[in-house]
Order: C-alpha cells, then sequence, then structure tokens
C-alpha cells in the first residue's frame, strides 16, 4: 500500500474541487427540462426576446433549448421562436405572442398521441406532424373564442387585442 506524501493529498484535493466545480458548472448550465419532465420538443430558432415560462420561471430562450409539457412560449415585441416536436409538428411564434403547451403525447413506435396548446396572444403557424397525421382531431389549438381540432395541415392562428 503507497502512502500519499503531502504533495500527493494536495493533488487528490484540488482534483476533487475540481471536479466538484466543473459538476456545479454543469448543474447550472444544463437545460432546465431535464428535471421537469420528458422532452417534447426543442427550440430550433430564437430571435429577441424569446423566453420559456416553467415552474414559475422565466427563462430566456435559446437555439437548443429543450421544451416539456406545461411550458409556456413568451416573445416580446421583437421575439420569435422556432419549435420542433418530437413527433416533426413545427411551431413558429411571432412577436408579443404567448403559447401554452398544454399537453402533449406520443409513441414513436405506434406514431399516436394528443397535443393541445392554448395561443393567448400574438401569432403561432403550425405544420403538423405525426399526431394530426395518424390521429385526426387528436391535435387542437385554443384561443381565447374557439378551440382547431387538426386533421393535418398547415396553419396560421392569430390572437388580438381585441379577441
Amino acid at each position: 500500500m503507497k502512502c500519499l506524501t503531502i504533495l500527493g493529498l494536495r493533488r487528490l484535493a484540488a482534483a476533487a474541487a475540481l471536479s466538484v466545480g466543473i459538476a456545479a458548472s454543469l448543474a447550472v448550465t444544463a437545460p432546465p427540462a431535464a428535471a421537469q419532465g420528458a422532452t417534447i420538443g426543442q427550440v430550433k430558432t430564437v430571435s429577441g426576446q424569446s423566453f420559456i415560462v416553467r415552474g414559475g420561471a422565466r427563462l430566456p430562450a435559446t437555439a437548443g433549448d429543450l421544451v416539456v409539457e406545461k411550458d409556456v412560449i413568451e416573445t416580446g415585441g421583437d421575439g420569435s421562436i422556432g419549435i420542433t416536436f418530437v413527433d416533426n409538428t413545427v411551431f413558429s411564434t411571432g412577436p408579443n405572442s404567448q403559447v401554452a403547451l398544454e399537453e402533449f403525447r406520443f409513441d414513436s413506435s405506434e406514431f399516436q398521441g394528443a397535443m393541445v396548446a392554448s395561443v393567448s396572444r400574438g401569432t403561432l403557424s403550425v405544420v403538423s406532424g405525426d399526431i394530426a397525421r395518424t390521429s385526426p382531431g387528436a391535435m387542437r389549438v385554443r384561443t381565447p373564442t374557439t378551440v382547431l381540432g387538426v386533421r393535418g395541415t398547415r396553419f396560421l392562428v392569430r390572437v388580438g387585442d381585441d379577441r
């Protein structure tokens, strides 16, 4: 058995401290979706003031961020966000928008699922994916005045101040 010298102990302590520092750094910079549930999509494009609201925290959105069920997407006057979901649905929000991702389930082996999103203000452009294609009506988009049942298509929703 080898004896550790004082110099060896110091090196070991320095390496341990460095490891703890790196782990803490990774924990702070890790995508916030990790602790919130299953990933349902990923932010692909971001411009201007754009945020993901999760569990009461309003986080600046960046390309590569993961989104989970119950996230709310918000943009400011110069903001936009593009998200691709795991079923290949694509959402693009425009300026001054708020879109809640209320429900998302998708079985990639059966291509079955359900999706509900609510647009309370702004614009949302949608290219539907596998959920709408394989389960007509399983994708819905709500606004303050209506509910759209999606059956596999492209569309744009605009919710103005005059609702």
